[in-house]
Formats: structure tokens, C-alpha cells, sequence
């Protein structure tokens, strides 16, 4: 699992995406495949390929994802109307093996998800 992935391509600017934020940990960009009108997911620049690889030397980093994920939506316009989702591992439904959080909204949205 630790060979590149497209998001790694993504953070060395060898592939395009349509950037929403940026800072020294993460960057967030719009989904190719959105399941909802916003759809934006947010990742580590550091390559962890699932949440369960992250360590407790990670801690720090995670809380960054999720509060710059929450900044995000504001930002887009959702408010308090989004959903966060990390898939882990292929059997959740987890494509690219480099952590990402899905901020989706902009819909209703049921439980249970899909």
C-alpha cells in the first residue's frame, strides 16, 4: 500500500484538481465523482495510506483534517448541513489507499448511508 496514488500526484502538482484549500498539512479539492452538489475531499500532504496506518504520532495531524474540514464547509456554504466520511480499506469502500475525509452537502442526506 505504499506505492503513489493519484492523490499523491495531486500534491506534487503532477496532476490537476480543482483546489478549494491549501496550507503546509492537507489540501482539500472538489471529488471527480460527487455523490452530493459539494463534494470535497481533504487530505494529509503526509501519505497514510488508511486511518488505520495512522499513528498516535499522527494525532496532531487527524485533528487538523477534521477542523480544516470543518472550515471547508463553511466556506462552501453548508453551515452545519455536511457529513464527514473516511472509508477504511477496500471492503468500506476505500479506492485510493492515501487517507482522505469526504465533505459532502448541499442535499439531504439519509442514514444509513449507502
Amino acid at each position: 500500500m505504499s506505492e503513489d496514488t493519484i492523490f499523491g500526484k495531486i500534491i506534487r502538482g503532477e496532476a490537476q484538481a480543482d483546489i478549494v484549500y491549501e496550507d503546509d498539512q492537507c489540501m482539500a479539492f472538489r471529488d471527480l465523482y460527487p455523490a452530493a452538489p459539494t463534494h470535497i475531499l481533504v487530505i494529509p500532504r503526509k501519505p497514510i495510506p488508511r486511518l488505520c496506518d495512522a499513528t498516535a504520532e499522527d494525532q496532531a495531524l487527524l485533528g487538523h483534517l477534521m477542523l480544516t474540514a470543518n472550515k471547508i464547509a463553511e466556506q462552501e456554504g453548508l453551515g452545519d448541513k455536511f457529513r464527514l466520511v473516511v472509508n477504511n480499506g477496500e471492503g468500506a469502500g476505500q479506492s485510493v489507499f492515501h487517507l482522505h475525509l469526504h465533505i459532502i452537502g448541499g442535499r439531504a442526506l439519509k442514514w444509513p448511508p449507502g
